[in-house]
């Protein structure tokens, strides 16, 4: 998943109990004394625990954001912050336990009654819906209406260029357009329906996964007569708590009010406890940081954290420690670097021992920030080894003998000229990039540096296949965070050819190599988990050995939390706090 200054895309992840007990025990999480219903006097509480824990109802809870949503459809949305908002609004099949610590990525059934049954080679899943649940103008939701959420969230014809695709990859279906003929499920029987509150998934190979691919917001219900294609998200029909107030403004607004007709009878994942949500778009991050020490507004909508002049000066104010959190978020911050431009191996290579990953782990916020990474897959991935590192230097200042020789292999002995993309909202993308910027210099590689918005970043610039081609975009500062803990769940979509897409593109190198395919394919159909692992760690390395990512650090963020917010703790599932369990006390 994308992270907000990553990946959607690092702007997510779905996870099993066990990995994310490894990430949170790597992560040295915070510890109080005062148990799960601690104050906010201990440094990093949130990482483990619920802070100032509440139960009061009422107030308006309010975010803000610099860039903007990608989209507020459920259907078109792949950045972390989104999956994680968009529950107001847009129930999913499944959800993660909500609660913090070591269980918290563990799967539970959300509009689902109970877990998926699968037949026995894993491409047949069962899942049965609650009855009685209501969209906000009191109708009932069926399982026709997630079967068309799906089938138009990834069989649209190009209408929709910014979600996942799983869904389009996994089930077993022929070319479909929901947009067009009469009737938009004609056709599309992947997904049986045989009555009102049973979905039947048909997959094209054996997926023991799949059921983390339910938590996402694609399978929110969608009423084919409210679908407006790209204009839906002007006013999504709400199936959770709140409903649009009006409609999203982009770049200026979008108003959540209460939804009457949601029962939380039905809801184990949603405490609903303010009467509105409002997020301000558009906001500078160092007002949004003011604002939010200042208690003007609770939440920073993006979920990466401080920005780099309020870290520094919060780092180190003893008068707030109990109000930070820092907990490592799962995702890794690099740099792709484009195939189809820097199309000689050896040139990638070149640029992979130039860069001082020193300076540029410090240009990413330094020990607060995270750790330097070498290799693709984060330390609680299975299959990762942190040990790993094919471009080695001494203090990781970048070995320019070898990259010299490099280029000379790639008949560029002189250096050569391109382009590094950034999301202009991320100061960390920004100065990541200058980083690498001074550290090819030494060996003759120019590298100019352009700003792009975060909401359009990957389906209009990065990730368009022509905008990258017509000008020459070699490199591009990203993120991600695993969309579940595994590494198919967290690499798949970066590194197999088959992802990678004309526009919406989150496979950014473009890496389209058939020994890492084969060996994806292959992890599918692998059922014991220690033998998927090892097929993961050889990803890792071929990906290495490809220079397709750069990795860069594995990433930590810091994240203020005032004493009128409630119910606060990290969601390792999001990479940011638990949106749904907040709550205000204005005292």
């Amino acid at each position: 998943m994308r992270g907000s200054s990553l990946r959607k895309r690092t702007y997510g992840f779905v996870a099993l109990g066990a990995a994310a007990s490894i990430l949170l025990s790597a992560c040295g999480g915070g510890s109080t004394d005062a148990g799960g219903d601690s104050g906010s006097g201990t440094f990093d509480a949130g990482s483990t625990e619920v802070v100032n824990s509440s139960d009061k109802a009422g107030g308006t809870l309010k975010y803000a954001i610099e860039a903007d949503f990608d989209s507020t459809d459920p259907g078109n949305t792949y950045y972390a912050f989104n999956w994680n908002f968009s529950r107001y609004y847009a129930r999913t099949l499944l959800a993660f336990n909500p609660e913090p610590g070591e269980h918290a990525t563990e799967l539970i059934p959300d509009m689902a009654a109970g877990m998926p049954e699968p037949n026995d080679d894993f491409t047949e899943w069962t899942v049965k819906i609650q009855e009685g649940l209501k969209y906000e103008d009191g109708t009932e939701i069926t399982a026709q209406d997630i079967e068309y959420g799906i089938a138009r969230s990834n069989f649209n014809g190009g209408v929709f260029t910014e979600g996942p695709q799983y869904f389009k990859s996994h089930l077993d279906q022929d070319d479909h357009n929901v947009y067009e003929g009469s009737d938009p499920l004609a056709g599309f029987d992947s997904i049986e329906t045989p009555d009102d509150h049973t979905l039947v998934f048909h997959l094209n190979n054996s997926f023991s996964e799949f059921p983390n691919v339910l938590t996402q917001p694609q399978t929110a219900p969608v009423p084919i007569e409210a679908d407006r294609g790209e204009l839906y998200q002007e006013h999504v029909v709400s199936s959770g708590p709140y409903k649009f107030d009006g409609d999203y403004e982009p770049g200026v607004k979008l108003h959540l009010e209460r939804n009457e007709h949601w029962d939380p009878a039905t809801d184990p994942i949603r405490a609903a406890l303010p009467d509105r949500v409002e997020v301000a778009i558009g906001v500078s991050q160092d007002e949004i940081d003011e604002r939010l020490v200042n208690g003007d507004i609770d939440v920073d909508l993006r979920g990466s954290g401080v920005g780099p002049a309020m870290n520094a000066r919060l780092i180190d104010d003893d008068s707030v420690q109990g109000n930070l959190d820092n907990p490592y978020s799962g995702a890794l911050r690099y740099v792709n670097l484009h195939t189809p431009i820097i199309e000689n191996v050896a040139c990638r290579q070149a640029i992979m021992y130039a860069a001082d990953r020193d300076s540029m782990w410090r240009a990413w916020g330094g020990e607060s920030g995270g750790d330097i990474a070498t290799n693709l897959l984060p330390p609680a991935i299975p299959g990762s080894n942190p040990e790993s590192d094919l471009y080695p230097s001494e203090d990781n200042k970048g070995d320019l003998d070898a990259a010299k020789e490099k280029l000379e292999e790639c008949g560029q002995a002189d250096g050569f000229a391109t382009n590094i993309a950034v999301r202009v909202e991320s100061e960390k993308d920004v100065q990541t990039a200058e980083s690498l910027q001074e550290s090819l210099a030494r060996v003759g590689i120019e590298a100019e540096i352009k700003s792009f918005p975060a909401a359009d970043f990957f389906g209009q610039y990065a990730g368009s296949q022509d905008y990258v081609r017509e000008n020459d975009i070699g490199m591009s500062v990203s993120g991600w965070g695993p969309d579940w803990p595994t590494g198919y769940g967290f690499a798949s979509k970066i590194t197999h050819g088959e992802a990678i897409m004309e526009t919406g593109n989150f496979n950014t190198s473009e890496l389209d190599d058939p020994e890492v395919n084969g060996l994806w394919d292959k992890a599918l159909e692998t059922e014991d988990p220690t033998e998927r692992a090892s097929i993961y760690e050889q990803i890792d390395t071929l990906v290495m050995e490809q220079a397709a990512i750069m990795p860069v650090v594995f990433d930590k963020v810091l994240f203020y939390r005032s004493e009128e917010l409630t119910n606060v703790y990290y969601q390792p599932a999001y990479m940011m706090y638990d949106f749904m369990a907040l709550g205000v006390d204005r005292g």
